[in-house]
């Protein structure tokens, strides 16, 4: 069993920059990939971007690649989510998962989720 816990999200004007954090617990983090989706208000939940188990190889999704950056502490079984230059169309809950293979980008392949953290941009 892993026990997700993201933080971090707030109210920041488009243009601005957030960090968010997922504390992991139960098994082994250094055996998982980790990954970042989110959901926006009556949309499906979106991939956003995932890390390779040593964090040497990230992917993102289009729509945040050169504005989101991922990586993850080991030592700390803690991975993040740096995020600038938002927009207000990344309103939306932020979930960090723990998946299983390579750099997985589907939902289906990811074992374990956070309750979530709340990410609102103003314009």
């Amino acid at each position: 069993q892993v026990q997700l816990v993201e933080s971090g999200g707030g109210l920041v004007q488009a243009g601005g920059s957030l960090r968010l954090s997922c504390a992991a617990s139960g098994r082994t983090f250094s055996s998982s990939p980790m990954g970042w989706f989110r959901q926006a208000p009556g949309k499906e939940r979106e991939f956003v971007a995932v890390i390779s188990r040593s964090g040497l190889t990230p992917y993102y999704a289009d729509s945040v690649k050169g504005r989101f950056t991922i990586s993850r502490d080991n030592a700390k079984n803690t991975v993040y989510l740096q995020m600038n230059n938002l927009k207000p169309e990344d309103t939306a809950v932020y979930y960090c998962a723990a998946g299983s293979g390579v750099l997985p980008s589907r939902e289906y392949e990811y074992d374990y989720w956070g309750q979530g953290t709340q990410v609102t941009v103003s314009s």
